[in-house]
């Protein structure tokens, strides 16, 4: 009876030998979730990005070349090698821009800003005050009955120093009544953008990126498209008066709010107030989302 039972383990572990079972560690199922969190962010960054038209362009190159591979087309296969380094080149200029949106997402995360913070006492006036907004409210509620053309960029987490390199430097309090005179028709100062730091006026007539989009409505102006082109590159919110039609509009993170009332207003600056007790009401209204452009 035992050598039964043996002769039956021994046919169960020369079974077994045939699966192999590794050895995992934490660090493996730490490197597992890393790379798992890694291809979710490229994937999603790949569907809701420009990128993913471009990536199927590539995929038909791709398997284009498969089947050149399978056909034995040599002088194709031949050409593909020796241009596959200008190729790779050609492919980083493409996804330039949305590398660099994603780079600069990714400056943003709440875990890189913990690691890497280059300010150990922040500034409190770095954060857009209640008086700031009455005052820009008010500004572009008269500047919109007059129907004069406005563009007011709000900083907030990333510099906008080479942007205001490019205007003429005020560092006055943000008042409606110098804004008003600032905008107005004919003047040196009404044309470009003014520049709000720390709940002050730092920069006029500054010249921003326009924004590389073609699904942009065409009926929106060059005002307009600067606005989105500042909002795609940085974190900034722009309020943007309509010359024409004396519209509010307000571009925040590549999207075109378009018009919007005082109290409309009112609510998409308190998004960058960073207010702590504002965060989990902001939270919610962040789910409504916007109008694309």
């Amino acid at each position: 009876m035992a050598g039964i039972a043996a002769s039956i383990w021994s046919s169960i572990r020369s079974y077994l030998d045939w699966f192999y079972f590794p050895k995992i560690s934490w660090t493996d199922v730490l490197d597992i979730i890393i790379i798992a969190y890694l291809i979710y962010h490229i994937l999603l960054w790949l569907k809701t990005s420009r990128a993913w038209t471009l990536l199927r362009g590539i995929g038909i190159i791709v398997l284009f070349l498969g089947l050149a591979a399978l056909l034995r087309l040599n002088t194709i296969l031949w050409i593909s090698k020796n241009l596959i380094n200008v190729f790779l080149l050609a492919i980083i200029i493409l996804f330039q821009p949305e590398l660099r949106n994603a780079l600069d997402e990714l400056g943003r995360k709440n875990i890189l800003r913990n690691i890497i913070n280059n300010t150990t006492t922040k500034d409190p006036d770095r954060n857009l005050s209640d008086r700031t907004v009455f005052e820009l409210v008010k500004t572009v509620t008269e500047l919109s009955k007059t129907k004069t053309g406005a563009l007011i960029v709000l900083e907030h987490e990333t510099p906008l120093g080479e942007y205001i390199n490019t205007g003429i430097l005020i560092d006055a309090e943000v008042t409606e009544q110098l804004l008003v005179n600032i905008f107005e028709k004919n003047t040196p100062l009404h044309d470009g953008a003014v520049i709000v730091r720390n709940n002050r006026i730092i920069a006029a007539t500054c010249y921003l990126p326009l924004t590389e989009r073609t699904d942009v409505n065409k009926e929106l102006g060059t005002r307009h498209r600067a606005g989105l082109g500042i909002s795609e590159a940085t974190d900034s919110m722009t309020i943007i008066v309509s010359e024409e039609t004396g519209g509010i509009s307000i571009a925040h993170r590549g999207v075109l709010y378009r018009d919007l009332g005082e109290a409309q207003i009112r609510e998409k600056l308190a998004d960058i107030q960073d207010k702590p007790d504002d965060k989990p009401v902001r939270a919610k209204r962040a789910k409504k989302g916007g109008h694309k452009a």
